[in-house]
């Protein structure tokens, strides 16, 4: 009995240590955080790292009592934007492509610099380049595939249903956006992609060029928290303000503004989203498919069965599209499945094609398909089904 005790004592207090650090590991337990400053030089790329570093682990201590901040170095946005789908960071400073991502899956915008970004496509004033028309074919400089610019010069040409590749010439890329000012001087280049602040300023300094395409803005560096996060984002924003304002962050002139999920709309939906327009096919809306459908017109969902059962448009008949290729403008159709045989026999038929709105791109390429296969009368849908139901239209389930 008396050793049975003693064994009982030992396991309590054996308990008890085990919750003692279980408690002290928790106290102990790590916020990761992500920290890329987008196209800066090597030496200003570390600058800008470390003074950031300063500012949110600073701001995390305040914010998250008890977490350690563990910050890390990236210079690489295409990996960050596949963490941010696996969501391993809880704390990410990056560019508003790599923000805008994680805003898609999980994150919540905190604040970011008020400088905004914009890409444009830059040509000597001399020359005779005057429009995104005039440089097909010609020699296209670029920073890296990771950058900004790139991400925002890539989607808004995917959206024209062209792709850099099949557009332009020969490509010279550099990761640095001031190596591309040569590329032009030297004629290498005929065109080049770079942040118009950085246009502006070789400018500035009297260089004779032109813009001959730009994009949309975007959210200058920017700050996101993981959603179910223990960092609270409304504290760790006005912690992170106080520290900014310490810091050397915002000695250049900017300042900390707070920012919403719909500031990175644009951002994140260029390289998701189908393009604009589609040759051959003319583009319609949920008014439209309402009345070509009045008078007959075939709508063809190329959804799965599950999602057809689920809720569709009256009438439609279900042809669905096996993707298995890129979202991308120069997919490969011959890794895809689907049966134009389907669609009939009488090639001058009204086809109408969707899918799950404008991020779905089965009903782009279905549309592909069945132009290719001779009809001559195809309607896009972008909207699909999605914008039918926001419409308020009628819908049936089932089969």
């Amino acid at each position: 009995m008396k050793n049975l005790h003693f064994s009982a004592k030992l396991f309590t207090r054996r308990l008890v240590l085990l919750a003692l650090l279980g408690t002290s590991w928790a106290a102990q337990a790590q916020t990761r955080v992500l920290i890329n400053p987008g196209d800066q030089g090597e030496q200003s790329r570390f600058a800008v790292y470390n003074v950031w570093k300063g500012a949110v682990e600073q701001a995390l201590r305040k914010a998250a009592p008890g977490s350690t901040p563990a910050a890390v170095l990236s210079t690489d946005a295409t990996a960050d934007l596949q963490t941010t789908r696996s969501r391993i960071h809880e704390v990410y400073v990056a560019p508003a492509h790599v923000v805008g991502s994680a805003v898609r899956y999980g994150y919540v915008p905190v604040l970011g610099l008020d400088r905004s970004v914009q890409a444009v496509l830059v040509a000597p004033a001399e020359g005779a380049i005057t429009s995104l028309a005039q440089a097909q074919g010609k020699r296209l400089g670029l920073p890296m595939q990771d950058s900004v610019v790139t991400y925002l010069l890539r989607g808004e040409i995917n959206a024209l249903n062209t792709t850099i590749k099949r557009h332009f010439g020969p490509l010279f890329q550099t990761r640095y956006q001031d190596a591309l000012l040569p590329c032009l001087q030297l004629r290498r280049c005929d065109v080049v992609a770079v942040e118009r602040a950085v246009f502006d300023r070789w400018v500035a300094a009297g260089e004779k060029l032109r813009v001959i395409m730009e994009t949309h803005t975007a959210p200058g560096l920017s700050v996101a928290v993981r959603e179910d996060s223990k960092v609270n984002a409304d504290a760790f924003r006005a912690a992170l303000i106080e520290s900014l304002v310490a810091s050397a962050v915002l000695n250049d002139g900017s300042n900390a503004v707070a920012l919403k999920g719909d500031d990175f709309n644009y951002v994140s939906t260029l390289g998701y989203f189908t393009p604009r327009s589609l040759g051959g096919a003319q583009v319609v809306d949920a008014a439209a498919v309402a009345q070509m459908l009045q008078r007959g017109a075939r709508y063809i969902d190329t959804r799965t069965d599950a999602e057809f059962k689920a809720g569709h448009v009256p009438g439609a008949k279900l042809v669905p599209y096996v993707e298995k290729s890129a979202k991308d403008a120069d997919y490969e159709a011959t890794l895809d499945q689907f049966d134009t045989a389907q669609l009939g026999t009488d090639r001058g038929v009204e086809l109408i094609f969707a899918c799950n709105g404008a991020e779905c791109w089965k009903s782009y390429k279905a549309s592909q398909a069945a132009l290719k296969a001779g009809f001559t009368k195809v309607h896009w849908f972008r909207g699909g089904f999605p914008e039918w139901r926001a419409a308020g239209q009628k819908i049936a389930t089932g089969g």
